[in-house]
C-alpha cells in the first residue's frame, strides 16, 4: 500500500467505451478487458469508485433534435447507464470482484440506492462500487456525476477513460499534428475548449480540488501504471 501514489480512485467509462468497436449495445469482449484492469488494482488494495455512461444504449441528445422531450430523454439515459452498471457488475463478479451498483434514482429490487456514508463503507471494505443513473437529475452529463461522486466519497484522482492517450490539442483521428499535453489546468482546459468533459465538470472538479487524469482505458497496464504515479496520459489540476 504505501507504495500507491492513489489509493481512492473514481474512474469514469463511457457508454461508448462498452460498445466497442459495435459502437450500440455491449461488447463482452470490452467488458472482459476492463473488468481484468480493474482487479489489478483492486488486488493492490486500491479503492475504486466507478461511474458508466449510457451513450452506448441510448442517446437522448440526439432524439431531443428530433422532438423528444429533454427531461424524458435525460431519464431514459440513466435507465441506460444501471443497465451498463449491471453488466460490468456481473463480469467483475465473475472475476471473484467483490461490487456493488448504486442508482441515483431509487430501483429496489435490482439495485442499491445511492447513499454517501455505505458507499464510503463498501469502498473501505474493498468493494469496487458503481455508480449509476448520473445525477439523478436532468441536464447534468456523467462527467458531471463523476466529478461529484469523486468529491463526496474523497477520492485521491478521478480517471477519465477515453480512446486515445490523453488530452490533444485537437483531435488526433483528424489531425495528426495534433499535440499530446502531458500536464494543463482546470482554467487552460476550459480556455482552450479541449472538449475533455463539459464546463460544469471541469469547473465543480476545479473548485473542489479534484484532480483528473485522461487515459487510454485500451493499453493495457494503464491502470496500475497510474496508481503508481506513472506518466500515462494527461493530469489535470489547479496548476
Amino acid at each position: 500500500m504505501s507504495s500507491l501514489t492513489f489509493k481512492r480512485i473514481l474512474l469514469k467509462y463511457s457508454g461508448e467505451a462498452v460498445a466497442g468497436s459495435k459502437e450500440q449495445g455491449i461488447d463482452p469482449s470490452v467488458l472482459h478487458f476492463m473488468s481484468n484492469e480493474i482487479k489489478s488494482i483492486v488486488s493492490k488494495k486500491v479503492a475504486v469508485g466507478l461511474v458508466i455512461g449510457g451513450g452506448n444504449l441510448f442517446r437522448g441528445e440526439e432524439l431531443n433534435q428530433d422532438g423528444i422531450d429533454r427531461v424524458a430523454g435525460d431519464h431514459m439515459g440513466m435507465l441506460a447507464t444501471v443497465m451498463n452498471g449491471i453488466a460490468l457488475r456481473d463480469s467483475l463478479e465473475r472475476l471473484g470482484v467483490k461490487t456493488r451498483v448504486m442508482s441515483a434514482i431509487p430501483m429496489p429490487g435490482i439495485v442499491e440506492h445511492y447513499d454517501r456514508r455505505l458507499a464510503i463503507q463498501l469502498l473501505d471494505a474493498g468493494f469496487v462500487v458503481i455508480f449509476t443513473a448520473g445525477t439523478g437529475n436532468p441536464f447534468f452529463t456523467t462527467d458531471t456525476a463523476a466529478c461529484l461522486r469523486a468529491i463526496e466519497v474523497g477520492a485521491d484522482l478521478m480517471l477519465k477513460a477515453t480512446k486515445v492517450d490523453g488530452v490533444y490539442s485537437d483531435d488526433p483521428k483528424i489531425n495528426p499534428e495534433a499535440s499530446l499535453y502531458r500536464d494543463l489546468t482546470f482554467n487552460e482546459a476550459i480556455s482552450k475548449n479541449l472538449k475533455v468533459m463539459d464546463t460544469t465538470a471541469l469547473t465543480l472538479a476545479r473548485d473542489n480540488k479534484m484532480k483528473i487524469k485522461v487515459f487510454n482505458f485500451r493499453k493495457e497496464g494503464a491502470l496500475l501504471d497510474i496508481v503508481n504515479g506513472g506518466e500515462e496520459g494527461t493530469i489535470i489540476t489547479n496548476g
